[in-house]
């Protein structure tokens, strides 16, 4: 029931940030979240190349939305550990981002070039949701923006149980990167 008010959610911001003729909406379906867990024992990382984002040019709100089993491992093994044990994915299939791209009007959408601002929103997993900000950087191509950012996330905080017997070949800070290319909706 939680996933689909989350998805009427999104599916409203959508709708209300296409109303808007000025800015407009800019939106993927194939963003990158790419986390990565170092530690002395061993390198963990996995891939999901097909996390939903948009973001309104006027307003500056962003959503990311993502299914937790698209998450990709090198080894498949990791993989079902991953979604059965420590995501637990069919109880909480989704994980989301709502927020703000602050000084939106700083990137120029209209001129290509780099530009730096910071995002801060709510990020839930596995249904905690907490306060995070990070810097991002947006590459403006025509009308395609390159955006990415990174932030860390320690895995307790959002009820990810690492039992002891794995503790030290899993890191309690996990580097989260994002790289999404964002297309103009007319």
């Amino acid at each position: 029931m939680k996933t689909r008010y989350i998805l009427i959610l999104l599916l409203a911001f959508f709708s209300i940030a296409a109303t808007h003729h000025d800015g407009g909406l800019y939106s993927t379906n194939t963003a990158n979240i790419h986390f990565f867990s170092h530690t002395d024992v061993e390198d963990i990382e996995a891939d999901n190349h097909k996390a939903k984002a948009a973001f309104d040019a006027k307003s500056g709100k962003i959503q990311f939305s993502l299914l937790i089993k698209d998450f990709k491992f090198e080894k498949a093994l990791m993989q079902e550990h991953f979604n059965e044990n420590y995501m637990e994915s069919t109880k909480y299939p989704r994980a989301t981002f709502s927020g703000q791209i602050e000084d939106i009007e700083d990137i120029e959408l209209n001129t290509d070039g780099t530009y730096s601002s910071t995002i801060s929103g709510k990020l839930t997993i596995k249904d905690v949701t907490k306060e995070i900000s990070t810097s991002g950087t947006f590459k403006v191509q025509g009308e395609e923006v390159n955006g990415k950012a990174s932030f860390i996330v320690n895995p307790e905080d959002y009820n990810i149980n690492i039992p002891r017997i794995v503790s030290k070949k899993i890191s309690r800070e996990i580097k989260v990167s994002i790289d999404a290319n964002f297309a103009h909706n007319h």
